[in-house]
């Protein structure tokens, strides 16, 4: 895989992408798609996404946090702490990882004109939640290459498609 910048998350039919600063759903098959297409990259996600993962690290990724908060800290090797868009934007321009960005919102917006790829998983419900992903995201900017089907089983209670879409040439 080329390094480049992928947006990756998952929403119900009305945007929503979380719920008291987790996951309002439960699909093994996604955390499956997810943990096989991030393995072995780096992902990036604002505080309060990794504090909705219990500050939880991912095993066999390197997890980069994005918060204002200077006294902001993770003691573990795996994790390194950013307090603007630009530092991770040098990191990035030194390394040879693709570069996940999984959330929040806040993330996501700083991350639109910089994504090569969107990786988005639509999840066919609509459920109960707070946090949604950005309205004004403009999607026009991408096609869609690719889009699989998930139908749901005894583990997975809603069906869901995964889509790729591609940044057009501008």
């Amino acid at each position: 895989m080329t390094k480049k910048i992928v947006a990756i998350w998952a929403q119900d039919e009305t945007g929503l992408i979380g719920k008291d600063q987790t996951l309002p759903w439960h699909l093994p098959a996604e955390l499956k798609h997810f943990k096989e297409v991030t393995t072995g990259h780096a992902i990036l996600m604002g505080r309060v996404t990794f504090d909705g993962m219990q500050g939880r690290v991912l095993p066999n990724r390197l997890s980069l946090i994005l918060t204002r908060d200077k006294s902001y800290q993770v003691d573990d090797e795996r994790v390194l702490v950013f307090h603007d868009l630009d530092s991770v934007l040098s990191w990035y321009q030194e390394q040879e990882r693709t570069l996940f960005i999984i959330g929040g919102g806040q993330v996501f917006s700083a991350f639109e004109d910089l994504a090569d790829q969107l990786i988005l998983t639509q999840i066919h419900a609509q459920l109960e939640g707070d946090t949604y992903f950005p309205k004004d995201f403009d999607f026009s900017r991408f096609e869609e290459t690719s889009s699989l089907f998930h139908a749901k089983d005894e583990k997975n209670q809603y069906d869901f498609t995964v889509k790729v879409l591609e940044r057009k040439d501008s």
